[in-house]
């Protein structure tokens, strides 16, 4: 005999299993990523959405928007300190960083 339907309603808190059918995982993967490596993805990512290189980023000035827009991405994704976040996208010091990400996103930055 099966059990009873579970009664569902908007709001509800339900109890998610921990295992699957015959005591399987539910969730596999196969390595977690890195801060490190995320970091990276997001940098790469970004650079070739703007069609940029790696050198790109030390001829490109300090307030560019593609190099804040990616900085924004770094900072709400992963847990890389502002300084790391400077250095990585050679935007001079973190404090230069800090008021830029401070900003609004929408007010005009330097191109």
């Amino acid at each position: 005999m099966s059990r009873k339907l579970r009664i569902e309603y908007p709001g509800a808190i339900y109890h998610l299993m921990n295992r699957g059918d015959r005591r399987e995982d539910i969730f596999k993967a196969d390595r977690q990523e890195s801060g490190e490596e995320a970091a990276q993805r997001i940098v790469v990512e970004g650079m070739e959405r703007l069609g940029w290189m790696e050198g790109n980023l030390q001829e490109r000035r300090k307030g560019d928007k593609g190099k804040v827009t990616l900085a924004r991405r770094l900072r709400k994704e992963t847990t890389m300190s502002l300084k790391c976040v400077a250095r990585r996208l050679q935007r001079g010091s973190w404090t230069y960083v800090s008021n830029l990400l401070r900003e609004k996103p929408n007010s005009n930055l330097c191109q």
